[in-house]
């Protein structure tokens, strides 16, 4: 038998080997890569008293919500106070997904107990089995055949350019979230799975998204609808319009989403100017560039009982209409996916009875008016020629240096001529700070630095040697070496 020195001796070399290994892919010592993640701050609920949230009387549904501030990421936990019937549709070219095959089964019979929502890509999936483990930890489920949790899920793409380190929701976060579960509200806009999401990319909008609800009561009959927005395509009204968007300084006014549609492939690329572009044109040359990694996901609640077929139907109708709000939808860089559930509380005589077919249309409308509702106010781009406030030779001194926002992002501050410059040193570009070379950064009347250009890149310093980029909902903390 091993003695406790040799078995000591062991983890040491292997987390000796792990550090090697790490420090000879990456350049940067495990630790670096994986911060702490029971150290990191959490809010719960944050937004539930906000003036966006959503309110509506459902005791049967509750809602928790979690993020880690230095991501920022987070997820949502959507609890049933019973065992409810559930169907699932799964489209777009990367889902990612815990327990949907067992849903496709279509038993008639309730099982479901808990939806997840998180961020985090195929990490965040930790989330998920960690709601279904708290279940049966608590008491609620157990390990009888017939009393078996049953908790499903999903996860959003909300790393690389969206923040600069890769931070997770975790067990953690998701059992927290689970038990400050409250029935009747939900938070809209930049909280829980949606915290980091954005939309538009397709055509260069990146424009910041979220979380939507809404709610929708006809006599007896309830509906709720619930969506995460992390499309490729862009979010768009009933009018037409786009929702949210970065547009090119090319673009004309008044651009509607079909004319962006029209001018694809071209529309996605720079220099475009709204006419479509001939095929041949240099300008033509596929997708647009960025990032591809993007899902919308989504849950439909009806308190009304429905067969499994009729709910697998709503799930495909509720699923197939969310193409009028998002354009285009379910492309083979999303990896969208909406559960259906109905909690079966409503149960009407044959006479009073609301056909599927007309749930599945109501159901629709709500869910477009939830992924309306998931966009929060945009913060604004700097104009290409800000208003110069020159700082003083010895602010400009003290700013200088380099700036580490986590192993993969750090920022380089230098001075030439009076003027302060950024470079992005790390593995990637700080927003609009790029690697390749310094670019000015432009001093605003409150004290701020910008770099103009189609997105926003503000910096804010702190008193503590910090800098905060883009200060706010998505916030990232950079801390200058040797402080």
């Amino acid at each position: 038998m091993e003695t406790k020195m040799g078995q000591a001796r062991t983890r040491g070399m292997v987390a000796a080997a792990a550090a090697a290994i790490a420090l000879a892919l990456t350049g940067a010592p495990l630790a670096a890569q994986s911060p702490a993640q029971d150290a990191l701050k959490l809010t719960i609920n944050d937004g539930y008293g906000s003036p966006a949230a959503l309110r509506f009387d459902w005791p049967a549904l509750r809602i928790g919500t979690g993020q880690y501030e230095d991501g920022p990421t987070g997820l949502t936990v959507f609890r049933f106070d019973r065992r409810v019937f559930a169907a699932v549709d799964v489209r777009g070219g990367g889902p990612g997904t815990v327990n949907t095959e067992y849903l496709k089964i279509g038993y008639p019979f309730p099982e479901l107990d808990a939806v997840v929502f998180s961020g985090g890509s195929w990490y965040g999936l930790e989330a998920v089995t960690a709601v279904n483990t708290a279940l049966k930890d608590e008491g609620y489920r157990g390990g009888n055949w017939d009393n078996i949790g049953l908790t499903v899920g999903s996860i959003i793409y909300d790393f690389g350019g969206r923040r600069l380190n890769e931070i997770y929701p975790d067990k953690r976060l998701a059992q927290a979230a689970l038990k400050a579960a409250t029935p009747g509200v939900f938070p809209r806009g930049a909280y829980g799975a949606g915290r980091s999401a954005i939309s538009g990319s397709i055509f260069g909008c990146n424009a910041h998204s979220g979380q939507g609800g809404a709610f929708r009561q006809t006599g007896e009959l309830k509906i709720a609808a619930f969506t995460v927005v992390n499309a490729l395509g862009i979010v768009t009204d009933r009018d037409g319009r786009a929702v949210a968007c970065y547009p090119d300084t090319t673009w004309l006014e008044g651009l509607k989403t079909q004319h962006i549609l029209a001018g694809a492939p071209a529309s996605g690329k720079p220099g475009w100017q709204g006419q479509p572009m001939d095929a041949s044109s240099s300008m033509a040359e596929g997708p647009a560039s960025g990032e591809k990694k993007n899902t919308t996901i989504s849950l439909i609640v009806v308190n009304q009982k429905m067969e499994p077929s009729e709910l697998q139907r709503l799930a495909i109708q509720v699923h197939t209409s969310m193409a009028r709000g998002i354009q285009p939808f379910q492309t083979e860089f999303d990896g969208d996916v909406l559960y259906a559930v109905s909690t079966a509380e409503y149960t009407p005589p044959e006479d009073k009875r609301i056909a599927s077919i007309d749930i599945g249309t109501m159901a629709s409308e709500v869910m477009w008016d939830a992924i309306l509702s998931a966009v929060p106010p945009q913060p604004a781009a700097a104009s290409e020629t800000p208003d110069r406030h020159p700082a003083d030779k010895a602010t400009l001194r003290r700013l200088t240096g380099r700036y580490t926002f986590s192993a993969l992002a750090e920022l380089e501050l230098t001075v030439d001529q009076d003027k302060l410059f950024g470079k992005a040193t790390g593995a990637r570009k700080v927003f609009g700070i790029p690697k390749e070379a310094p670019v000015e950064l432009l001093r605003t009347e409150a004290g701020d630095f910008v770099v103009p250009g189609r997105y926003p890149t503000v910096l804010r310093f702190d008193d503590r040697g910090g800098v905060i980029v883009n200060p706010g909902r998505w916030q990232q903390t950079g801390r200058k070496r040797g402080n």
